[in-house]
C-alpha cells in the first residue's frame, strides 16, 4: 500500500512539474512579417517590419539582410526595436524574383535565434546609377552570411521541445511502472 501512494505521489509530482516547465520551454517565434511570407510584391518595400510573440533585441550590428537572384543586395539600414515589433528602411535593388530576408534577433529569455522569409518581386527594383557602385561591393558582405544561414540551427533547435516534454512524461511513467512492480512483488 506504501508504494501506491509512494506512486501517486511521483505521478502527481511529475505533472506538477511538467506543468510549471512547459511554458518555460517555450520559446518566442516570428509571428507576422511585412513583405509576409510567400508574398508576391509588384513594387520592392521601403521598410520591412518583422512582428514577435515576444520582446527582442537585436542579435548583432547586421540583424538583417535581404538578398535576392544574381547577387543582389538590399541596402538594410539601421533597424530599430519596439518591444515585439523591429522595422528597418531598405533600399531595394536587383532583378525580379526570389527574396530572403534573414534575421538574427534575441528574445528576453536570452535565447538567440535567426530565421528567414522568403517572398518575391515580380518586376525589377530600381536601380540608381548612384547605388551601381555600391551595390557591387554588397555581395560579398552578403556571402559571409551564407554560413551562418546553413547554421541557422541553434542546440535548443536540434531538439524540440515536445521532445523533451515527452521523454520527461516517459520517464514519470516509468517511475510509477518500477514502484507498482515492487508493490506487486511484496503482495
Amino acid at each position: 500500500m506504501r508504494f501506491k501512494r509512494f506512486g501517486a505521489s511521483l505521478l502527481v509530482t511529475g505533472l506538477a512539474l511538467l506543468g510549471t516547465a512547459s511554458p518555460a520551454l517555450a520559446h518566442s517565434e516570428l509571428k507576422s512579417s511585412d513583405p509576409a511570407r510567400g508574398a508576391s510584391l509588384a513594387t520592392p518595400p521601403t521598410q520591412i517590419k518583422l512582428t514577435f510573440s515576444g520582446p527582442v533585441t537585436l542579435a548583432d550590428e547586421n540583424p538583417i539582410q535581404i538578398t535576392g537572384p544574381e547577387n543582389a543586395s538590399w541596402t538594410v539600414g539601421r533597424a530599430e526595436v519596439a518591444g515585439t515589433v523591429v522595422t528597418a528602411p531598405v533600399q531595394a535593388v536587383g532583378p525580379a524574383g526570389e527574396y530572403t530576408l534573414r534575421y538574427k534577433v534575441t528574445f528576453e529569455d536570452t535565447h538567440a535565434t535567426s530565421g528567414s522569409v522568403k517572398f518575391n518581386l515580380s518586376a525589377p527594383a530600381p536601380s540608381p546609377t548612384s547605388q551601381a557602385p555600391t551595390s557591387s561591393p554588397a555581395p560579398a558582405s552578403s556571402a559571409a552570411p551564407a554560413p551562418q544561414a546553413a547554421g541557422e540551427t541553434t542546440p535548443e533547435d536540434l531538439v524540440p521541445s515536445w521532445v523533451w516534454i515527452v521523454l520527461a512524461v516517459a520517464v514519470v511513467v516509468a517511475g510509477i511502472v518500477v514502484a507498482l512492480r515492487f508493490t506487486r512483488r511484496k503482495d
